[in-house]
C-alpha cells in the first residue's frame, strides 16, 4: 500500500470545529507526489533491472505488485518497506481500537464509506439521511482534501457533520476519526456516518473504528474496478451499486460486474441503488437498519459474556 509506505498522513489535517491545528513533527525524508488515482509513475533509466529481453516495440506490464509489499519504492527492499508499512499500521490499529470502544460504549453504529472521487457517496448520504430523520439520531464525518462543500450539503439536509480536510492525504485515519469524533460529540444510540476521500486506493488499508464497511462504485465506472482496486472491495461488508437509474442508457454490463465483485468477496451482498427512477435506495436502507441491529446484538452478547466471566472468575475466589 503506497501510502503506507512512504508514509503519508494527516499531519496537515484540519478539522473543523478544533481550536487549532494539530501539527506533529515528522520528518518526510521523501519527495513524493500523490496521483490520486494511484497510477504512480515510475521512471526507468536503466532498464538492466528488468528480467526480460525483448524490443519494447509492443505494450507490456510492469507489475510492482507482486513482492511481498505489494508496492514499490525506489531506495526501499521489499523487506524494508513490509517493516514500514506494519509499524503505521500498527500505531493508527491501536487507535481505531480506541475509536471502536468510544461508539460502543454510547451504542453509535459507524459506517465507513468508500468509493472513487464522483461514486455518488454524498447524494446517497443525503438521501439516506432525509429517510433516517426522526427515526435515528445521525452525524456524519466528512472527509476531503479541501473545502467543506459536502459538510454543508449534510448540515442543509439536518444532520450534524464536521468536515475533515486532509490537506495532500488521500485518505482518512484513526486520529483524524478520533479528533473529529471529539468536535463532533455524535448522539448516543444512533449511526455516525464517515465519508472517506474519494480514492479506491489508500483508504482500504486504514481502520478508522468502524462497525461496517461500505464500498460503492457507479455504472458510469466500468465493470473492472474490482479488479482493479481489489483490496477496496475485498473488505466491504457491502458493495452498493450507485446510479443505477442510468443503465438503461450506458453500455454496461452489470452481470459482470457482479462476477468481478464476487471474485474478490464472495460475501459481501451486492445492492444496486439510485438516487433517482425507480431503483430507489430501499435496498441499502434495510441493509443497513439490519446491519446496525446484528451490531446491537454483537454488544450485547459481549456485554454478557464478559459479566458471566466476571462471575465465574469471582465464584472461584477462595472466601
Amino acid at each position: 500500500m503506497m501510502c503506507t509506505v512512504c508514509g503519508c498522513s494527516g499531519d496537515g489535517a484540519k478539522i473543523e470545529g478544533e481550536g487549532h491545528h494539530h501539527h506533529h513533527d515528522h520528518d518526510h525524508d521523501h519527495d513524493h507526489d500523490h496521483h490520486h488515482d494511484h497510477g504512480h509513475h515510475h521512471h526507468h533509466g536503466d532498464h538492466r533491472h528488468h528480467d526480460h529481453d525483448h524490443p519494447h516495440s509492443h505494450p507490456h506490464t510492469h507489475d510492482y505488485g507482486q513482492g511481498p509489499a505489494r508496492a514499490h519504492v525506489a531506495g526501499l527492499s521489499q523487506t524494508r518497506m513490509v517493516e514500514i508499512e506494519q509499524g503505521i499500521l500498527a500505531v493508527n490499529d491501536g487507535l481505531a481500537r480506541r475509536n471502536r470502544e468510544f461508539l460502543a460504549a454510547g451504542a453509535q453504529f459507524a459506517l465507513n464509506f468508500l468509493s472513487s472521487p464522483g461514486s455518488g457517496k454524498t447524494t446517497l448520504l443525503v438521501e439516506t439521511l432525509k429517510r433516517l430523520h426522526g427515526r435515528l439520531p445521525v452525524a456524519v464525518i466528512e472527509g476531503d482534501q479541501q473545502t467543506s462543500n459536502d459538510a454543508d450539503r449534510i448540515r442543509a439536509a439536518g444532520a450534524p457533520a464536521i468536515q475533515v480536510n486532509t490537506g495532500k492525504g488521500c485518505h482518512l485515519d484513526a486520529d483524524m476519526v478520533r479528533r473529529a469524533l471529539e468536535a463532533l460529540a455524535p448522539p448516543e444510540g444512533g449511526i455516525v456516518f464517515i465519508e472517506n476521500v474519494g480514492n479506491l486506493v489508500c483508504p482500504s488499508g486504514f481502520d478508522l473504528g468502524e462497525a461496517r464497511r461500505v464500498t460503492l462504485v457507479s455504472v458510469t465506472e466500468g465493470e473492472d474496478k474490482p479488479l482493479k482496486y481489489p483490496d477496496a472491495f475485498a473488505g466491504a461488508d457491502v458493495v452498493l451499486v450507485t446510479k443505477a437509474d442510468l443503465l438503461p442508457h450506458l453500455d454496461f454490463d452489470f452481470e459482470r460486474l457482479v462476477a468481478n465483485i464476487t471474485r474478490v468477496n464472495p460475501t459481501a451482498p451486492i445492492l444496486p441503488v439510485s438516487c433517482k427512477g425507480a431503483a430507489g435506495i430501499e435496498p441499502w436502507l434495510d441493509w443497513l437498519l439490519a446491519a446496525r441491529k446484528d451490531w446491537i446484538g454483537d454488544l450485547a452478547a459481549l456485554a454478557e459474556a464478559k459479566a458471566r466471566s466476571l462471575r465465574q472468575s469471582l465464584a472461584a475466589e477462595p472466601v
